[in-house]
């Protein structure tokens, strides 16, 4: 039985109907993945926002480790931690502008990274760094930690 041109060929109208559903699925997929994607964000920065849990003796075997192996590839320098800058207490900003006092606005394990340095590291003569490393949308991003070694 031959099939009538309704059946090859919908109308105009009925085709539109469906691109839409389509168009409103995927709108959906993407709005839920974009909030997955946020709640696992806020989830992170919540966590890195918190003190690490490690003892003295643990961080500095840490940073050791690091700086060693830094070493071992001919580097005089290393990034040992990135962070958004929204854990900042001001968003960055401070670092951004090179201010003093802005290791204040540290909080969690940028602030204990710090106090490492601090209290270990630049009585040995290591510099610390905090750094804007990207700007997405024109908005402050990450921050690097870069320790370094070498004048």
């Amino acid at each position: 039985m031959p099939e009538s041109i309704d059946d090859l060929i919908p109308n105009a109208k009925q085709i539109r109907k469906e691109a839409a559903l389509k168009v409103a699925e995927k709108a959906d997929e993407y709005a839920r993945l974009a909030a997955a994607a946020e709640s696992e964000k806020r989830a992170l920065i919540e966590r890195l926002s918190r003190p690490s849990g490690k003892s003295e003796e643990e961080k500095i075997k840490l940073a050791s480790t690091i700086i060693q192996r830094a070493v071992r590839n001919g580097l005089t320098e290393v990034q040992v931690y990135r962070f958004p800058s929204s854990m900042c207490t001001d968003k960055g900003r401070a670092i951004n502008q090179q201010e003093a006092g802005w290791e204040n606005t540290l909080t969690g394990i940028p602030k204990e990274i710090f106090q490492l340095w601090a209290d270990y590291l630049k009585p040995r003569g290591y510099r610390i760094s905090y750094q804007i490393i990207d700007y997405p949308g024109g908005m402050l991003g990450d921050i690097a930690i870069t320790i370094a070694w070498e004048d």
